[in-house]
């Protein structure tokens, strides 16, 4: 029994490991100029803001260099991460009340005002 539990075991931390990559398979640089979010946190925060202003990664990054603070939206898309996290902050729960999305939904200006009808 303890042999068969032991087994068990060995064979989960076995499966659980990822498996290796095929040679020459290209691993997603290191990120660089972050200001705000933590390595962790960026490819979430991506996918987030991509879904929320409905854009790719060229909307806010330089083509190619993504560490480029070139394009003045990146230092806009700093700013509203601080506004959200600022208001967030403001509720006791700790929990996240505000994103993105909240405002955007889907678009890169977001709405002031209902559709005319």
């Amino acid at each position: 029994m303890k042999l068969g539990i032991a087994m068990l075991l060995l064979s989960f931390a076995a499966f659980a490991q990822e498996p290796p990559k095929p040679e020459g398979a290209k691993h997603p640089p290191e990120p660089k100029n972050l200001k705000l979010l933590k390595p962790a946190d960026i490819r979430p925060a991506m996918g987030a803001f991509r879904t929320a202003l409905g854009v790719q990664c060229s909307f806010c990054h330089v083509q190619g260099n993504f560490a480029s603070d070139e394009n003045p939206k990146k230092e806009v898309a700093r700013n509203m991460i601080v506004m959200m996290r600022e208001i967030n902050g403001k509720f006791p729960d700790g929990k996240m009340h505000v994103t993105c999305f909240t405002c955007h939904r889907g678009a890169t200006e977001p709405l002031t005002a209902p559709a005319q009808q």
